[in-house]
């Protein structure tokens, strides 16, 4: 099982850095946390029901809280508060994070939107 040692927002508040209990660290992007965030919002409700945010790169974290011992519901400032981010989503995210910001950057090009 995926633990969480410590989660650190930066000064500016755009990145999210998660130390796991096995020492792997990684600093992942307020965007990024956005449009991947694990909510109904954003994920859909079944397959090929994934959305893609737009206007998001400015977004910023307004609060962290966490969810048990096994998550962090995570608040940013254009309201979205949904997304209750697992120790194990996390890993994902941070050992993917260059393969899905390449895919979003691919998906905002695609449908001709704003980041």
């Amino acid at each position: 099982m995926v633990n969480v040692k410590e989660l650190r927002i930066n000064k500016n508040k755009n990145e999210l850095t998660v130390t796991f209990d096995d020492g792997f660290s990684n600093t992942l992007s307020s965007e990024l946390l956005r449009v991947e965030s694990p909510s109904a919002e954003v994920q859909g409700h079944g397959p090929n029901q994934k959305k893609t945010p737009s206007q998001k790169s400015r977004v910023v974290i307004e609060d962290i809280e966490p969810v048990g011992n096994y998550a962090v519901a995570i608040k940013f400032d254009d309201g979205h508060n949904t997304g209750i981010f697992s120790w194990s989503y996390l890993q994902k995210l941070s050992l993917e994070k260059d393969k899905l910001w390449k895919d979003y950057l691919k998906r905002v090009d695609d449908l001709k939107i704003e980041r």
